[in-house]
């Protein structure tokens, strides 16, 4: 596809033995990229709506220590579904070639119940090239990205509280 670029995704997932969650989007954006951890855009949702399903302030938006800390403390886990494709830009729907990351071996190490992907298209890869391994289907949760905003911020809380359930023990 013209203009494309093979991305190799180069952040580490975020997890403990002890996570029970795992979050999921499809490649770090060219933002996130740049800043070097996951839902780096200034005006992407997803740290403001998981801080407050949370029930706790929203970190930073360049404390990547502090988003790390927030994901931890509560058990969660946060990787993307995609170790390589092709992509123009930040668009999913451009995204050509894709190549998985190693979701199972990362379940393996954790106690995580659940996966919840960040976006239709990063639901769908994961459906599609990490179930088969996994085994363990993935919800689909509406992508916090400035490019969406069918969702209100309220909408992105009340469905981002379904990964509360699998967070009590």
């Amino acid at each position: 596809m013209p203009g494309s670029e093979l991305i190799v995704h180069q952040i580490a997932p975020v997890f403990a033995a002890d996570s029970r969650v795992l979050l999921l989007g499809s490649l770090p954006s060219p933002k996130s990229r740049a800043q070097g951890f996951y839902y780096g855009h200034p005006q992407n949702r997803f740290w403001p709506t998981l801080a407050a399903v949370l029930g706790v302030p929203p970190p930073e938006p360049a404390d990547i220590e502090a988003k790390r800390r927030l994901l931890l403390e509560h058990r969660l886990a946060l990787w993307d579904v995609l170790a390589s494709c092709l992509i123009t830009g930040a668009a999913d729907s451009s995204i050509s070639q894709p190549q998985p990351n190693d979701i199972a071996n990362l379940l393996r190490q954790t106690q995580i119940q659940a996966v919840f992907c960040t976006g239709a298209k990063a639901h769908s890869l994961y459906q599609k090239l990490c179930l088969p391994q996994t085994g363990l289907p993935a919800h689909k949760l509406p992508s916090t990205s400035p490019a969406n905003r069918r969702c209100s911020n309220q909408q992105l809380i009340e469905e981002y509280q379904k990964i509360l359930s699998y967070l009590i023990s």
